[in-house]
């Protein structure tokens, strides 16, 4: 499989497997942010306030969001959003998944414009019982 951070970030990808490992030999900053138990938009943002380890000051909306992603004080250059169960995610939650990608797909743009690295990446949790 090819390394992803060897690579400029290409959109949401499959995060590999782990990631923190792989990353740290790019000089990567890797979050995770759980979605498993995101029920509505505001459980969303609880989990990216958790993810991030953002302030209670976190103003919850999309475009806090956005703007936390971006802001080259908060963030390294060279960046890593590691979603857990982001497939089961966009199949419960459909719009709400939508909307978050819009403002993800965003920041990972306006980071690369500003000559930064986003790397967006989908882990689904385990499932496979030979790892039980």
């Amino acid at each position: 499989m090819m390394n992803v951070f060897a690579e400029a970030p290409q959109g949401i990808q499959t995060a590999p497997h782990d990631p923190r490992i792989v990353a740290a030999g790019y000089q990567v900053a890797v979050r995770e942010v759980d979605l498993s138990q995101v029920r509505d938009k505001e459980s969303l943002m609880l989990a990216f306030l958790r993810g991030l380890a953002l302030t209670e000051s976190f103003g919850r909306n999309w475009d806090a969001l956005y703007d936390v992603l971006t802001d080259p004080d908060a963030r390294p250059a060279r960046f890593a959003l590691v979603l857990c169960d982001y497939g089961h995610f966009r199949r419960r939650q459909r719009q709400l998944g939508a909307e978050l990608e819009q403002v993800l797909l965003g920041a990972q743009r306006d980071a690369a414009a500003q000559g930064r690295a986003l790397w967006l990446l989908a882990e689904e949790p385990v499932t496979d019982p030979r790892h039980w």
